[in-house]
């Protein structure tokens, strides 16, 4: 196994429970070549641990084990047996949930979502991507496999985009029960794998609260209109995707729902429009599209969570419920409760917190890696 030596700083990240180690802490790459699993040692040669070793990316080591150990099959077949336990203890009432959460699950860079009796899986490092043949044979009985790999990050680690069935036959869409209702998902082009599983909880926690006329903005393939369906009174969703909006109108006719319109618009543009026509409603949805993608972009997200929960508030009748969402790890909670907090004082709104949430649990958190907290929902109520 080849050795790589990090600074004081990079060994230091490692004892404070963090599995990255930056480009710019590691001074001796030995002769390590992309996708290697190494041992990592500190500047006195003590042993770190065996982490997955990229040539290009800033996040230049990704911890494996703080141990000395090879990664083969049988030790991918280990981590991922140990991540479907933790899903037997966690998840209910769905066959879709997300099966591997990288680096909460020990296994960073790679994502495995299940959805009934097909996997979805992305391989994010160069290390992943080299032990895909492990992956497959250590994953569950199933019907068809898809790789994923279009997401954006992979290219910061020269590794191409595209999707690919590695095995069985892959349809068009898999149908898939979630809290009692039966969803279609697009494992080949649909948004993330398929669906959004991260919401699947808060999906619940807001059909708990909603009332009235109710506007799920940003609605994607319907998860949350269709969850208020059954306790408002009718729901407007509405989202700039037709495809999405498409899956979304399949969504409620298989599940016998026609009390949810979808319309496709720039929300937005939406929004202002219904501030100047002085529409209300009782319960309004927000769930957009991460706004800050990096640290740098923080400021302009900042202002778009601002004025998208500005018109939302703007368009609450008295008691109504916001049920307002970022998917942006760098949009800390703490910061979206500020934010939401000045766009209430702007609309000279009141707001009582209901419930501050996250994602659900098959996607855990750990507590020294604040990058696995990246969905934050808060159910606020106008009084």
């Amino acid at each position: 196994m080849n050795q790589v030596r990090v600074t004081r700083k990079g060994a230091d990240r490692v004892a404070s429970g963090h599995p990255w180690i930056f480009a710019s802490d590691v001074t001796d790459r030995g002769q390590a070549a992309p996708g290697d699993a190494v041992k990592v040692v500190d500047p006195k040669g003590r042993v770190l641990g065996t982490a997955h070793y990229s040539s290009i990316s800033q996040i230049c080591l990704r911890l494996l084990s703080p141990r000395v150990e090879e990664i083969d099959a049988a030790w991918f077949q280990a981590r991922i047996a140990a991540a479907e336990d933790h899903r037997r203890r966690v998840v209910h009432d769905t066959d879709a949930y997300r099966l591997v959460h990288a680096e909460a699950d020990g296994l960073p860079g790679l994502i495995i979502d299940r959805y009934a009796d097909y996997f979805a899986v992305q391989t994010l490092s160069q290390g992943m991507d080299r032990a895909k043949e492990w992956i497959l044979a250590a994953l569950p009985p199933s019907r068809g496999v898809v790789f994923r790999n279009d997401a954006p990050v992979r290219a910061k680690e020269a590794l191409a985009l595209e999707t690919v069935a590695a095995s069985g036959e892959i349809p068009e869409t898999v149908e898939v029960g979630m809290n009692g209702l039966r969803l279609h998902a697009d494992l080949l082009r649909g948004q993330k794998t398929g669906i959004f599983l991260d919401q699947r909880e808060n999906y619940l926690a807001a059909a708990r609260y909603a009332q009235g006329a109710a506007l799920d903005a940003f609605t994607s393939t319907g998860g949350f209109a269709l969850h208020l369906a059954a306790r408002c009174e009718h729901v407007e969703a509405v989202d700039s995707s037709a495809a999405a909006l498409e899956t979304a109108r399949r969504n409620a006719a298989v599940n016998g729902i026609a009390g949810a319109d979808f319309r496709e618009a720039d929300v937005f543009d939406l929004l202002a429009g219904y501030v100047s026509a002085r529409r209300q409603f009782s319960t309004i949805v927000l769930d957009p599209p991460a706004f800050a993608k990096s640290r740098g972009a923080l400021d302009g997200a900042a202002r778009g969570y601002k004025e998208i929960n500005l018109r939302a508030l703007r368009l609450l009748s008295s008691g109504g419920v916001l049920i307002t969402c970022s998917c942006s790890h760098h949009m800390s909670e703490a910061r979206l409760l500020e934010i939401v907090a000045e766009a209430s004082l702007d609309a000279g709104r009141t707001l009582r917190v209901l419930e501050r949430r996250t994602q659900a649990q098959d996607h855990p958190i750990l507590l020294t890696v604040p990058e696995t907290h990246y969905l934050k929902c808060l159910i606020l109520q106008v009084v």
